[in-house]
């Protein structure tokens, strides 16, 4: 055996490679990337996971389709020989395939599923490809597929065709929504309602502008203010639907998009183990309907742990959109709407080219039954008895058959009868014609024929004016969809605009704060000192200690703030209600010094001086009042003050409520023994300006939604709902309500009277009531209409003279006729137990309201320096187009533009049929 040629430094041979093999540079890792990792992340994006914004299908998706096409014979085939056929075409294995097909299946659009597909509610995964079934929907068959029209491109092997998108004649892309991930490249794109997608198509034929929304199939709620049509950057937020059975327990009935109801249970127990919020237990009763009770232990509002749902656990996720479809073989962003127009315009480029193709063969039909027409019943067939040759016989045709037939175009003679042809006789029609058989031609019936031919000649009509008129075809085609299979196809998710859940403010109160006032430590750790109150592990604490200085901390077990502390207390940057009332010495020169402070704009763990930061200062008086209530103090002198009255009160309500920084008022200059309280007074900031918002169902002090007044501690709000009900809630920020189920919504008065208009069920008799409310229980419904079944409110307000209008029929023959009717002149007030007066006309159709709810209550205004400001009232409101000068008050400050404007808008009010008022 000869040895190999070693190869030296001054001897080195060529490397040798077969024909067309060539050399990677594979010197540095620049190169290795530049070659092959582009040209795989390139394969990765087009080829599987990225969808085409022809078909909106993935690869794998779009040779399931294909595969089950061909296999379609009306019958369910099983999944696992759909995977097998399928894998003709797609190079990836059979679990890919299967996974795929499920997802597919699961979407409920394209496949008809039999057996256990899984249930992405619960997570459940569907049984073996060999136990399920699935067959093309109807809905595929009709939209998907069409082989005239589909372009085809060979499979991995070469052994078979494949479609290189499908024909698809429908945003599908949208209708499905899809995830996917490449190499440095995502997608993912919402699905949307069938029924919308539809309707919006319409639009853009019509040249409307579209605006689409999110649809996903577990319903629930979803904020889509931040949308911006799916592109990079966008989100939306997700919630859980969340029903208040009563006081003890929560029930959920539909659960964010991409969670389960396994998942859902967990992060809730999960939150309950973290002490974030207190439940008793969590059952999940879901079968066909998502079911998971929340139950809660005594004494825990439901309204907090609603709130704390949504923000310790899966009640409420965030999706980012990320709109990218592949565009000409490259990947592109595109937004929803935009994706939408795409689509639309491809489908009517789809539905042209089926005309064509349709136009096509209506024409060679009519061509050769035209022909064959003449050829029977002039009997050319007799006139090739005679032919030698084959070519003298198709000779002997064409003559014959052009004494009654021309070509398009062709010169007519005179009184010219003959039978106009779109394309000249070939020697395919020749041929066809001597094929005719003997049988048929003795049994030929010239009027059928004419009917045959004029039934063609009516559909190319037809089919020439959708050609000439494609919108208005495209637009029929979508309705059609829309009429087809849109019936079952609503909306499942509710769009709501969410308010933003604080953690701080919904975390249950998990810890127990203790304060050590001689040491200076603060903290949940310190069990053996003095309790102050319940908090959370996530609030801030305040220190306020007796030489005046301050320090806001987070809560932890043991933290020192300083020695000496006289006020402990969870601290709320964002109470602007919480007011402080100090009396403090000043030790340079011993003047006692009162004021009243809010504390806001602190930072956490800075030491704060609420005194003249003198040497000797410290605090010889402080409260803190969460509602700014005022005091009255006694205070006496020391004995060897020289002053006479030793001993006077001062009143707290007298000082004007600033910042922190103030230096306060001088209360004496003498030296004080003792300060007690005498009386605790009323808020000097006044009630709380309170308004509604019926977007998101919530009261607050921000000054968002509709004003409902200035509430005290006592006063409530009365809120009437659909079901004959009224219920008493007290102003708390926290509470939800229910909007599309309340009638009515307003600040209880003394004197309000609530008129109602109600239909008794048993009797079908209408009534109406007045009456006052005489309960003071709250949170509880009571019931104020009759509690047969099938009683029904119709209308309910509070308008001092409300009036309604009534359509009726006084007899079974006599036409209907409308009559309007005040309440107030029909019935007195009486108890709210009270059935009411009866309407006592035979048949009544509809009650309307025709009274709105009268002036709103009006906001504290501000006086102008220059002037009274004056400022337009809607009309009804009394008082003419003006509500007058503002009333001035103690300090008054400018009031801009801007000012105005709000106070108009505050003002101005629609008119409130059967809605909120």
């Amino acid at each position: 055996m000869t040895e190999p040629t070693p190869v030296t430094e001054e001897t080195e041979e060529e490397p040798k490679f077969a024909p067309g093999e060539t050399i990677h540079d594979v010197a540095t890792v620049a190169g290795m990337y530049q070659n092959w990792f582009l040209d795989y992340a390139s394969y990765v994006i087009l080829e599987r996971a990225v969808p085409a914004i022809e078909d909106g299908l993935k690869p794998v998706q779009r040779r399931i389709l294909h595969a089950m096409k061909e296999m379609d014979d009306g019958r369910f085939n099983k999944v696992a020989n759909v995977i097998g056929q399928t894998m003709q075409y797609h190079p990836h294995g059979d679990a890919s395939i299967g996974d795929a097909m499920v997802n597919l299946g699961q979407k409920d659009l394209l496949i008809e599923t039999q057996g256990n597909w899984g249930d992405i509610r619960t997570g459940d995964g569907a049984a073996a490809p060999r136990y399920i079934e699935a067959r093309l929907s109807k809905f595929a068959l009709d939209v998907v597929f069409n082989p005239d029209i589909t372009e085809w491109q060979m499979s991995y092997d070469g052994r078979k065709r494949e479609p290189t998108t499908l024909p698809v004649k429908f945003p599908l892309l949208l209708a499905q929504g899809v995830e996917g991930i490449a190499v440095g490249l995502s997608t993912k794109i919402m699905p949307h309602n069938f029924r919308e997608l539809c309707k919006a198509s319409i639009d853009v034929l019509r040249g409307r502008d579209i605006q689409l929304f999110p649809d996903f199939p577990t319903g629930g709620l979803c904020d889509v203010t931040n949308y911006n049509g799916g592109l990079r950057g966008a989100k939306i937020r997700l919630r859980a639907t969340i029903e208040k059975v009563d006081k003890t327990m929560l029930v959920i009935r539909d659960i964010p998009y991409g969670t389960t109801t396994t998942a859902l249970m967990e992060s809730i127990v999960k939150a309950s183990e973290a002490n974030k919020i207190k439940i008793k237990k969590v059952v999940d009763n879901t079968a066909a309907d998502v079911e998971i009770q929340v139950h809660l232990p005594t004494g825990v509002s439901p309204d907090l742990t609603m709130d704390a749902l949504y923000a310790f656990t899966d009640c409420e996720i965030s999706i980012s959109p990320n709109t990218c479809v592949i565009i000409e073989e490259k990947p592109r962003f595109v937004g929803v709407e935009d994706m939408l127009r795409l689509s639309t315009q491809k489908t009517v480029r789809l539905l042209e080219r089926e005309l064509e193709i349709r136009q096509d063969e209506l024409q060679e039909k009519w061509h050769s039954a035209s022909l064959e027409k003449i050829f029977i019943e002039n009997r050319i067939y007799r006139k090739i008895e005679e032919c030698e040759t084959w070519q003298d016989i198709l000779d002997t045709i064409e003559k014959g058959l052009s004494k009654f037939v021309r070509v398009q175009g062709s010169k007519a003679k005179a009184d010219d009868q003959r039978i106009v042809l779109r394309r000249p006789i070939t020697e395919d029609d020749l041929t066809r014609l001597t094929e005719i058989r003997i049988k048929r031609i003795s049994k030929f019936d010239g009027f059928k024929a004419d009917e045959y031919i004029q039934k063609l000649e009516t559909e190319l009509a037809e089919v020439a004016d959708n050609l000439a008129n494609l919108t208005r075809y495209a637009i029929a085609y979508f309705d059609g969809l829309l009429k087809k299979y849109g019936a079952g196809r609503e909306r499942k998710t509710q769009l709501r605009t969410f308010d933003v859940v604080t953690a701080q403010k919904v975390a249950v109160a998990n810890q127990k704060l203790y304060v050590n006032r001689q040491d200076g430590f603060v903290g949940y750790g310190l069990k053996k000192d003095e309790f102050v109150c319940d908090c959370s592990d996530l609030d801030d604490i305040i220190a306020i200690k007796r030489d005046g200085t301050f320090m806001v901390t987070k809560i932890a077990e043991k933290t020192f703030v300083g020695k000496d502390i006289l006020h402990v207390g969870v601290y709320n940057k964002n109470d602007d209600r919480l007011v402080y009332n100090m009396i403090y010495l000043d030790g340079a020169s011993g003047i006692s010094f009162a004021k009243r402070f809010l504390v806001t704009g602190i930072t956490r763990d800075k030491t704060y001086d609420l005194t003249k930061a003198t040497k000797g200062s410290k605090t010889l008086y402080l409260t803190a009042n969460p509602n700014s209530e005022s005091e009255i103090v006694s205070i006496q002198l020391s004995d060897k003050a020289p002053a006479r009255v030793k001993q006077f009160d001062f009143d707290f309500a007298e000082l004007a409520i600033k910042g922190k920084g103030s230096m306060g008022n001088i209360v004496t200059k003498q030296p004080i023994k003792k300060i007690t309280q005498k009386s605790l007074g009323d808020s000097t900031l006044g009630g709380r300006e309170v308004f509604f918002d019926s977007v998101v169902g919530r009261l607050n002090t921000a000054g968002h939604g509709r004003y409902l007044g200035t509430f005290d501690t006592d006063n409530t709000v009365l809120v009437v709902y659909k079901d004959g009900s009224y219920e008493l809630k007290s102003p708390d920020p926290a509470h939800h309500f229910d909007v599309p189920n309340i009638v009515l919504l307003r600040k209880l008065e003394p004197d309000t009277v609530l008129s109602a208009v109600y239909a008794e069920g048993e009797t079908k008799t209408h009534y109406i009531k007045r009456f006052k409310i005489e309960t003071s229980t709250l949170e509880k419904r009571f019931v104020f209409i009759s509690e047969t079944k099938g009683s029904k409110l119709l209308c309910a307000t509070c308008f001092g003279e409300p009036q309604v209008e009534i359509k009726l029929q006084r007899d079974k023959k006599a036409d209907k006729e409308t009559e309007k009717l005040h309440l107030h002149e029909f019935i007195d007030v009486k108890g709210w137990k009270a059935m009411g007066n009866k309407l006592n006309y035979f048949k009544i159709h509809t009650v309307t309201l025709t009274t709105d709810e009268g002036p709103e209550p009006e906001r504290r205004q501000v006086a102008k320096k220059k002037g009274p400001a004056t400022i337009p009232r809607p009309a009804g409101a009394g008082g003419g187009e003006e509500a007058g000068p503002l009333p001035e008050m103690a300090g008054p400050v400018d009031v801009t533009s801007e000012d105005v404007e709000r106070a108009q808008a505050i003002l101005r009010r629609p008119k409130a049929q059967l809605g909120l008022f």
